[in-house]
């Protein structure tokens, strides 16, 4: 069964996937609403799962006529993705982030299931027993070798 967090996104995807320009405006309160839940679950869920690493850009306008603008940014030029991203994970990136890069390549079809799995395995903190800030810099090494991979490929 899925959580609510889960729901949430996929609602707010869904949203998003109609509009032509890929963009759509929220208030949190109202989406709160719709699913029984406090506003705070509503910040959770747009400050984890759609963050620029998974291809997004937020907006939020606070106070009384407050909005929240969720945008997907297209990028249609493979190459010029692939270093976005690169420039986005070096010198250092954390667990957390780079699962939501290789999240965003699979969503892309940039990957397959069987590529993102293997990435993953790869990037996890338990095969990449060293302290810290160590590990997360060969975290980012490794990740810039397999974007790079991709772009050649």
């Amino acid at each position: 069964m899925r959580n609510i967090s889960d729901v949430i996104e996929a609602h707010l995807k869904q949203i998003i996937e109609k509009n032509k320009h890929n963009i759509i405006e929220i208030k949190r309160s109202e989406i709160a609403d719709l699913f029984s839940c406090v506003p705070s679950q509503i910040n959770y869920v747009i400050n984890t799962r759609f963050t620029p690493e998974r291809g997004y850009l937020v907006e939020s306008k606070r106070g009384g006529g407050g909005y929240i603008r969720i945008q997907r940014l297209e990028n249609n030029d493979k190459t010029a993705l692939i270093n976005e991203l690169v420039q986005l994970i070096q010198p250092k990136v954390s667990q957390q982030v780079s699962v939501s890069v290789i999240e965003r390549l699979l969503e892309d079809q940039l990957i397959t299931k069987r590529e993102a799995k293997i990435m993953l395995n790869v990037i996890n903190r338990e095969t990449l027993a060293i302290k810290l800030p160590f590990r997360d810099e060969l975290r980012s090494r490794l990740l810039t070798a397999m974007l790079f991979a991709l772009n050649y490929q």
